[in-house]
């Protein structure tokens, strides 16, 4: 039979797509399965946290203006400020950021240093002191959880061993230390006589194991001019956070490089591990 010539021609490509319930069903279906594994997707990506519920947004919106509303405050007041929003079981850790005007592109205006809190920072620290003969015996009755020379050295050469949070030198055994200056380094574990670090030959060695055992804490600018140092732990009293704060707040007052021109101290804020972050007045 011959074809009409005045009879147009269908694309399937431009075609209209079927009204019927199969077909609106099974697209419904397909979208949703897409949009299923493309949530997987990027829940499993890594870096990429996964979506928050509907719940959760509403609560840090509500947290989240209600530091906002504070705005900047006085120290007592932001530490009420971060209990009451507390949202988590765990114990967070209270910090402290401060932006320095400062130019870290100038040796002479380094900021680095060491404090003693007045009430720790609430959590054991494990402290590593390289030294030999009878300061070995005296590091470990201070409290030091290692303490020797060549044997820890090349342990941590040879396994690349870690697992302490602070390495004391005495001034004898620096020549040695500096060879894991590569290691140490990186990771600010390297001792050094700006953070008190290296105890000098007639520096009293057990007091300062006591003192980093105690929650002596060390601090150092970043290339940005920024300061962040664990002050104590949230279950601590108000009145002891506040003590910390200050103590630390004030060491780096007191240690203002002589290049420094201007405006020393640009903001302070402190928070919680899971907070945001509260603009002190001091």
């Amino acid at each position: 039979m011959a074809k009409d010539q005045n009879t147009p021609e269908v694309d399937a490509r431009t075609a209209p797509v079927s009204d019927s319930p199969t077909a609106s069903n099974e697209s419904t279906a397909s979208a949703k399965a897409n949009a299923t594994e493309e949530s997987t997707k990027r829940r499993s990506r890594p870096g990429y946290p996964p979506r928050r519920g509907r719940k959760l947004r509403a609560k840090l919106n509500e947290i989240n203006n209600k530091v906002e509303k504070e705005g900047t405050v006085a120290v007592a007041r932001a530490v009420q400020l971060l209990k009451s929003v507390k949202r988590v079981k765990f114990d967070e850790t209270v910090e402290v950021h401060i932006h320095l005007g400062i130019d870290t592109t100038q040796s002479d205006q380094m900021v680095r240093g060491s404090v003693s809190l007045p009430h720790g920072i609430g959590k054991s620290v494990r402290v590593v002191v390289f030294c030999q003969g009878e300061n070995v015996a005296k590091a470990k009755e201070a409290g030091a959880d290692f303490a020797g020379s060549t044997e820890l050295i090349e342990k941590i050469q040879k396994e690349n061993w870690l697992d302490f949070d602070v390495a004391l030198a005495t001034q004898d055994l620096m020549g040695q230390v500096s060879r894991l200056g590569k290691i140490l380094g990186p990771r600010s574990l390297m001792p050094t006589p700006k953070a008190g670090t290296v105890v000098p030959m007639t520096g009293d060695l057990a007091a300062v194991v006591r003192e980093f055992k105690a929650g002596k804490v060390e601090y150092r600018a970043d290339k940005s001019g920024n300061l962040h140092v664990g002050v104590g732990k949230l279950s601590f009293d108000e009145q002891k956070l506040v003590e910390n704060v200050t103590a630390f707040v004030e060491q780096v007052r007191n240690t203002k490089p002589t290049g420094v021109k201007g405006n020393y101290i640009h903001s302070i804020t402190l928070s919680a591990t899971m907070s945001p972050g509260v603009r002190l007045s001091m």
